[in-house]
């Protein structure tokens, strides 16, 4: 079997989608422990994912059964558990044996990574250099990353937000001490950016679409300008991928495929449940996720290339205090195509 990559451009993250605002909460025991503890057993496999909401690969593979029908070849199924939202949560969900599979970046991957960390990343999509980046409200009078000394920043702590800003400043010759940082959970900011209370929101996609469709907001820097290495990965309970690779193959096997049709036909993986209401993408916002989708990539093994980018985030974080050390991420991470 060949799994080995094609050749990538940019990506948008495959599995957070414009909906996942609320953060993952998760319960209940693995049918997948107890179908491994009999001996000879047959039970179907149980993979716990947070639900996706309303737009993505997730959501789709949830309304048509093809995730189900994927997994069912290497004898799985998938419970919906909790929503997705936040890495942070979902990968203390891991560690406690709560949750399967998640999705974050890998700036939260590294912080997550150096606790103790009960997981393993077994794909990458590439930095999303458009639906990135720090965001400005138009007429801030901020047109570059140098007005941003003396301005207050919101940003997730050690996470996206806080590295694409702390790139940003570096990349600009800043000291990082020259900029205020606002710590705020992503799904509270766009009030206080939208209030004025912060001068500037270091962001992704999920939360930006909706301000720039907005057209009140747009990128002072995106993250091509920044220069991101904020890879998006895949997350599987360690444990889990011991007992059962097949099934993490027949994951990233439907995740791939699914991906390249998203990327070639990105309107029909928005609004899939419904396309009113709080978690509809709709309007301007929905052309702005459409054209980040189409400029985006594909969920992939993670290469040579890619975990030398990983380090090197890890050593900038290190050496932004952002961790006490540098990470070890190398460690933590599968060759999808060796599962066996």
């Amino acid at each position: 079997m060949n799994l080995t990559r094609p050749l990538r451009t940019t990506a948008v993250p495959a599995l957070l989608t414009a909906s996942a605002l609320v953060a993952l909460t998760a319960c209940g025991t693995s049918e997948a422990d107890s179908a491994a503890k009999g001996s000879g057993s047959k039970a179907t496999v149980t993979v716990r994912i947070p639900d996706p909401g309303n737009s993505g690969v997730l959501a789709l593979g949830k309304k048509d059964g093809s995730l189900d029908k994927a997994l069912s070849k290497a004898g799985a199924k998938v419970e919906w558990t909790g929503s997705a939202g936040p890495f942070a949560p979902a990968a203390q969900a891991m560690n406690a044996d709560q949750l399967d599979i998640a999705t974050g970046s890998i700036t939260s991957g590294i912080t997550s990574l150096a606790q103790r960390p009960g997981f393993k990343f077994f794909t990458a999509v590439d930095p999303d250099a458009a639906g990135e980046g720090i965001l400005v409200r138009n007429g801030s009078g901020i047109g570059s990353v140098a007005d941003l000394v003396g301005k207050k920043v919101a940003v997730n702590q050690g996470g996206t937000g806080e590295y694409l800003l702390l790139k940003a400043l570096a990349k600009a010759g800043i000291p990082a001490d020259e900029v205020t940082r606002v710590y705020l959970r992503p799904d509270q900011t766009a009030a206080v950016f939208n209030a004025g209370k912060v001068d500037a929101w270091a962001v992704w996609a999920t939360y930006a679409v909706a301000e720039i469709g907005s057209g009140k907001a747009h990128f002072v820097a995106d993250g091509a300008a920044i220069g991101s290495d904020n890879y998006s990965l895949n997350a599987v309970r360690t444990e889990f991928a011991e007992q059962h690779p097949k099934v993490v193959q027949a994951l990233y096997r439907y995740l791939h495929e699914a991906s390249a049709k998203e990327k070639q036909n990105p309107a029909a993986y928005l609004n899939v449940f419904t396309d009113v209401g709080p978690t509809a993408v709709t309007g301007k916002a929905k052309e702005v996720q459409t054209e980040f989708t189409a400029e985006g990539g594909t969920v992939d093994p993670i290469g040579p290339e890619d975990i030398e980018r990983f380090k090197a985030v890890a050593a900038f974080y290190a050496e932004q205090k952002v961790t006490r050390t540098q990470v070890d991420v190398a460690a933590h991470l599968l060759d999808v195509g060796k599962l066996t």
